[in-house]
């Protein structure tokens, strides 16, 4: 057989594998149609419908990563069926995400790596805004940023815990790569300014350092707020990334500008719905102790007894007088599983005030 008859052979296979492929996902579709009319016809009166559950999301993708078998990667894969199941999902109810806008930032490109494509997202101006829209039930879910791999903690996320009574549904982390980004009418060789969020700027200050030393560093409310200002400005550049470029129609003059390659930011997933066990979980903790020599001894010294992996601690400021010490902590566990339950009541009972933000699963993609 010739090449050409090979390659005809093959293109006719894969024409049939695609046909097969539309009737298994169209199969699946009707499935999620009528999982919402069994969810729907159980309700009581006035009883709102759980469409989205996010522990049996997480262990969906989880059981896709260990069946595959190649030559598609563990991660594409998942990423694949992450669309077919935001858009079966959408079938049932669109799910209302908000996210800290405007379009094109990080924030969004988390969402709907979270979520997929086919979620309703609601851009806001502020993060405390993001979570004033799930505490009044206008959308299902919110996107925040927590903490970047290298600038650390996001402070007005965790402040925003201190405020409002949520609940922590699930993660997703994101790598970051940084452009600089120009417009149609911008002069590169005469950039006298530089748009961008103030931790981006932070997290390419070495590469600012070398390449524009003299160059004003202007930091705006996002990277998308910043690539839409330079759409009008002939003297001026952006950070960001590709999703804003896109959107705004921005030329890359340099890429990657990150300093750290690894850079890489986690968002977490607001919302009110409690989540079961998984077997693969973080719980998130607020605790404030009293003021005294040894108290964060006694804080941290459960954990250890009870063999409990802790993924981060973090200090605010008080927001009143009695929260001397307001430590963030997330630990490897549900707060369910017996250990977990038992390190709470020991903090408990030494503690001023003690708060579970959540138990979830930990980030699949």
């Amino acid at each position: 057989m010739s090449d050409v008859d090979r390659l005809k052979a093959l293109r006719v296979r894969i024409d049939s594998l695609d046909e097969k492929i539309l009737e298994l996902i169209s199969e699946r579709a009707r499935c999620a149609q009528d999982v919402a009319r069994v969810k729907t016809a159980s309700l009581a009166d006035g009883e709102e419908a759980v469409f989205y559950r996010p522990e049996r999301e997480a262990w969906v993708l989880k059981h896709i990563m260990e069946l595959n078998k190649g030559p598609l990667d563990n991660e594409e894969m998942a990423r694949l069926f992450r669309e077919i199941m935001s858009s079966c999902l959408a079938l049932e109810q669109p799910l209302r995400v908000a996210y800290l806008g405007p379009e094109g930032t990080f924030s969004q490109a988390a969402a709907l790596k979270h979520f997929g494509q086919a979620v309703i997202s609601k851009p806001m101006a502020a993060i405390d805004e993001v979570f004033r829209e799930v505490v009044a039930g206008a959308v299902n879910f919110g996107v925040v940023p927590v903490e970047n791999s290298t600038e650390g903690a996001v402070n007005h996320t965790l402040d925003s815990f201190l405020e409002h009574d949520i609940v922590i549904c699930g993660e997703v982390e994101l790598r970051i790569h940084h452009h600089l980004l120009v417009g149609e009418t911008t002069k590169t060789d005469r950039i006298t300014r530089i748009y961008s969020h103030a931790q981006s700027l932070a997290q390419c200050r070495k590469w600012l350092d070398a390449h524009y030393p003299n160059v004003e560093r202007v930091a705006v409310s996002s990277n998308a707020d910043a690539a839409k200002r330079v759409k009008s400005e002939w003297n001026s550049a952006a950070i960001a990334g590709d999703m804003a470029a896109q959107l705004y129609g921005l030329s890359k003059i340099a890429e990657k500008i990150e300093d750290r390659p690894d850079n890489s930011t986690r968002f977490l997933i607001i919302g009110s719905q409690e989540v079961p066990p998984t077997g693969d979980d973080k719980t998130s903790i607020i605790v404030s102790m009293r003021n005294k020599p040894g108290a964060l001894h006694e804080l941290l010294m459960p954990f250890h007894s009870n063999g409990i992996d802790l993924t981060r601690i973090e200090t605010r400021p008080s927001r009143s007088g009695k929260w001397t010490y307001v430590f963030f902590i997330d630990c490897i566990g549900h707060h369910q599983d017996p250990l977990i339950k038992d390190v709470l009541e020991k903090i408990g009972r030494e503690a001023v005030a003690l708060k579970v933000l959540g138990s979830y699963p930990k980030a699949v993609l």
